[in-house]
């Protein structure tokens, strides 16, 4: 296939040198084209080479990476979704494939011209590996690698096939979830990264620095567990308001296995493929604070929490302990504005159920 993946960083690195190795016809639509090798690798932690393949080129015109384009892998955070949307739509037809990697943030609405003009939009519920770049348009770390996937079109009929695909590239199964909402609706990032903030930066304000910078999961506490246990009851109780097939949605501690705060804690403060990540700080008056231009702000919160107390709001649920955290957040930044349902008219639980269950074409 003729494959383009939007997006040259960590994840987008892991998936076109993994679709290069499979024979596919890969160019990266990247804002720095002139960095890319024509040869990619993911290497192991170990220092091993997992996959290594030779891509077509890298572009930032939209024309080159999207024209003829059967499959699009999309890696740039919610908030760009957009504005790619923009690009890719003159070139998107029957024949193309947009899958969004993670699903999560909104980008199902954001292509939805693109839907109009025939493409195929789905996604997976998480990234198929933890990937970090080791040079720029050359190689990745990739560590952590799942055991399966699970995926989802916006239309329904379509999902078999798009898990096909994007399970072929990565050499692991892709499950079929029942709608995209179940993707919509992971609490990975939107919870899991908006408490750990919350929890370290709940006295930030003017004038406050902090002596060190934490590591973001090594240095987990049982505060944010138990922070994030009762966000998990939270979103049982909107995925039963709404009166949809949401068996795909699992709670974080589910997720880890992790049934008291305290076992949630020692579980994601000992993951291998956690270690070393740091929490995004910036050094200030001999101290450090909170980096606000993080995609842990700019995208977790009003492409990710925000869109989850929308659907409690939908499903006529009370979700006070994620209001709290994304209030934090919004009084914090001084920013509201982010994905909004009601931009795409979505204003009820009748639209919401339409959007996500009907078959397109």
């Amino acid at each position: 296939m003729n494959v383009t993946v939007a997006g040259g960083g960590n994840i987008g690195t892991l998936l076109a040198a993994h679709a290069a190795d499979k024979g596919h016809r890969v160019t990266v639509f990247s804002s720095r084209p002139e960095s890319f090798s024509d040869t990619l690798s993911v290497i192991s932690p170990e220092g091993k080479t997992v996959v290594s393949g030779k891509i077509a080129g890298a572009s930032n015109d939209p024309a080159g990476a999207f024209s003829g384009a059967e499959l699009v892998l999309v890696t740039l955070p919610a908030f760009a979704m957009e504005s790619l949307s923009e690009k890719i739509e003159p070139f998107a037809n029957e024949k193309m494939f947009i899958c969004l990697v993670p699903g999560t943030g909104g980008g199902e609405c954001a292509f939805r011209r693109c839907a109009e003009k025939g493409a195929v939009i789905f996604g997976i519920q998480r990234v198929p590996a933890i990937a970090r770049l080791i040079e720029y348009g050359r190689s990745v770390c990739g560590s952590g690698y799942r055991g399966r996937l699970t995926g989802a079109s916006l239309d329904p009929s379509r999902t078999e096939e798009c898990c096909a695909l994007v399970g072929g590239i990565m050499d692991m199964p892709c499950d079929p979830l029942p709608n995209y909402l179940n993707i919509t609706m992971t609490p990975s990032n939107p919870i899991l990264h908006t408490c750990r903030l919350y929890s370290m930066f709940r006295d930030y304000g003017e004038g406050v620095t902090y002596p060190r910078v934490p590591l973001f999961y090594e240095d987990w506490d049982d505060f944010t567990s138990r922070l994030i246990f009762r966000c998990d009851s939270e979103l049982l109780a909107t995925c039963k308001g709404l009166g949809m097939e949401l068996s795909g949605v699992r709670p974080l501690q589910e997720h880890y296995e992790s049934p008291t705060p305290e076992a949630m804690t020692r579980k994601i403060s000992s993951i291998p493929a956690f270690k070393g990540l740091t929490t995004p700080m910036l050094s200030k008056d001999g101290g450090f604070i909170p980096d606000l231009g993080s995609r842990y702000f700019t995208a977790d919160f009003p492409y990710g929490l925000s869109i989850l107390v929308q659907l409690s709001e939908l499903a006529g649920t009370e979700a006070p302990t994620m209001r709290t955290v994304l209030g934090w957040y919004e009084s914090l930044t001084g920013q509201k504005n982010g994905f909004s349902f009601a931009d795409y008219g979505i204003t009820d639980l009748d639209g919401l159920r339409r959007y996500y269950l009907e078959v397109r074409g």
